[in-house]
């Protein structure tokens, strides 16, 4: 399994698209790493850019455009918003997947070391990475910007990690290292105060504001001489409050580190209530970079759920909730293929424009219908099942919005979401069961002259025969599984869609058998027989289940006609 790092490097400068392009066409020159995004501000004068890879590929990306960046980006007339002390002010490695913390801040000390010794740079390391714990925090060492480098630069205690402790004009200095996911958002509010957007982030980010004396107005201050302050509603949020001259408005600019503990729909929805008390509205929000697809998702449900209505919707029916109920489309449209990781990378994947799931119904049917043996009968199973499921689902959905029934919206709408995940994964059964099949192709087709070569396709044809064999059977799995949920729905649901779930009970039960009989067909072929007779007796048990729910269920709808 590839290991996948993200790399999200955040250049001074938004404005000039030429000088951003330069930039960013160093890091696609790197074979195996992907832009993902490239979102300049004209008012922070900042362009963040996300890419991954594979670790080496994305270390080689990331050191060019920083060299990039210290030829085309002059800091001596830089001038923006946001903090910055650098041509690359921060650039920061985040593990995504099949890698530790500790294997990514290593990776960006390599990149740190490099780029102190190659381009004449200084650099610091932070979060992960930091050489020191007084370093992990990036507002502690970006303090005094820019404009501070040459004294913070001549004090021992800010030597940089790596690259020399002396000024350069030009480039500033970077920062480098590893962190957790990081979600930088901004909440748009109807003033164009700095002070009062300043008020709201004080009573949301994590440290808080300070608490000054009633009396005196000073600062208060602790037994060790650190001033007092009065925390904020949300773990691992930094805020601050700006003005944006682009937009007309003020914002509370924020970076959520830990969006587990402060999801996304969270951090919106504190802002929301300090604006209400401080007689100030949000009017939507905005994400500079990328969110995982998880997050929207979650934030979907939040909102649904706050109307009373059922979760168990598709994928794009939650982003689209979470895009609405946020905003987030207020300042510019979201697109969903650019904003959301998962989707970013699937997009650029010439793979999955040949999916089947890809195709619309008439094509789908039309490649059934070739001469091509896949898809086969595998694959329309599940594809039957995911429809079954569907039904089950529509049903759950029209018995959660009925009127008459608000109480029972909550008990609805989990089996609805128990539907979505059934559809889901037979939908993705209906591919990896003509993958199993193509791999079976695959296998007979190798060399098969010596025995060496005899021996390797043997052996490959037997794995890609069990692969034949857990695919459908995990779609009897399925298809068995959607079975009480019909039922459910057929008992207590929509008694007007009685019918509807009485058709999902067939379908699941054809899926069953259709599934079934490819299990049976390459157990055939399969030379460990104590497995193959496992499965088989365990799939005719399953079978006999399904016969027994699809009866009960069809009952069940014929007495409510």
């Amino acid at each position: 399994m590839k290991q996948l790092i993200e790399c999200v490097p955040n250049f001074s400068e938004g404005r000039d698209m030429t000088v951003i392009k330069q930039i960013t066409d160093v890091i696609e020159s790197v074979e195996g790493v992907k832009l993902l995004d490239v979102d300049p501000g004209k008012a922070t004068n900042r362009t963040v850019v996300t890419f991954v890879g594979e670790p080496a590929a994305v270390v080689e990306a990331a050191f060019l455009a920083i060299r990039k960046a210290c030829e085309v980006i002059d800091m001596g007339k830089h001038s923006g918003e946001h903090p910055r002390m650098g041509a690359t002010d921060v650039c920061p490695l985040i593990p995504i997947a099949h890698i530790s913390m500790e294997e990514t801040a290593a990776w960006a000390r390599k990149l740190g070391e490099r780029v102190g010794r190659d381009l004449n740079l200084p650099v610091y390391l932070y979060e992960a990475a930091a050489s020191r714990p007084e370093r992990r925090n990036l507002a502690v060492i970006r303090a005094g910007e820019y404009e501070g480098l040459p004294e913070k630069l001549a004090n021992p205690d800010w030597k940089p990690d790596f690259g020399p402790a002396t000024f350069n004009a030009k480039s500033g200095a970077t920062v480098i290292g590893a962190r957790d996911f990081l979600i930088a958002y901004n909440v748009n509010l109807n003033t164009t105060s700095v002070r009062r957007a300043n008020s709201v982030a004080f009573d949301v980010r994590e440290k808080g504001r300070v608490l000054n004396d009633p009396a005196t107005g000073k600062p208060m201050k602790d037994a060790q001489g650190e001033p007092l302050r009065e925390p904020g509603t949300l773990k691992g949020v930094k805020a601050i409050g700006w003005y944006i001259e682009e937009y007309g408005i003020a914002q509370i600019s924020m970076n959520i580190t830990d969006i587990s503990a402060t999801p996304l729909h969270i951090a919106f929805e504190e802002c929301r209530k300090s604006a209400d008390r401080r007689g100030m509205r949000v009017t939507g929000s905005e994400l500079v970079g990328l969110v995982p697809l998880n997050v929207m998702l979650e934030a979907g449900k939040y909102f649904l759920r706050r109307q009373q209505r059922s979760t168990g919707v598709s994928e794009a029916e939650l982003i689209k909730i979470a895009v609405k109920s946020m905003g987030l489309d207020e300042l510019a449209p979201f697109d969903p293929l650019r904003k959301i990781i998962e989707y970013n990378i699937e997009a650029g994947n010439p793979a999955s424009q040949k999916r089947l799931i890809a195709k619309d119904l008439r094509a789908f049917a039309d490649e059934t219908a070739s001469e091509s043996p896949a898809p086969g009968g595998g694959s329309i199973s599940a594809y039957v099942g995911a429809l079954g499921a569907s039904l089950a689902t529509m049903v759950a959905n029209l018995s959660s919005h009925k009127r008459g029934w608000d109480d029972r919206w909550e008990e609805f709408s989990n089996a609805a979401e128990q539907g979505q995940r059934l559809k889901d994964a037979l939908l993705r059964s209906v591919d990896e069961d003509t993958d199993a099949f193509n791999a079976i192709m695959t296998a007979f087709g190798m060399p098969n002259t010596t025995p060496e070569e005899k021996a390797l396709r043997k052996a490959a044809i037997q794995t890609a025969t069990r692969g034949a064999i857990e695919v459908p059977f995990r779609v009897l799995q399925l298809s068995l599984e959607s079975l009480p949920l019909i039922r459910q729905m057929a008992a207590t649901g929509n008694p007007n869609s009685a019918s509807d779930a009485g058709v999902g009970a067939l379908c699941a039960r054809a899926a069953a058998y259709g599934s079934f009989l490819n299990v049976k067909t390459n157990a055939a072929g399969l030379d460990d027989k104590e497995y193959a007779g496992k499965v088989v007796a365990e799939g005719e048990k399953l079978i006999r289940e399904a016969d027994r729910l699809e009866k009960e269920i069809i009952e069940i709808v014929y007495s409510k006609m």
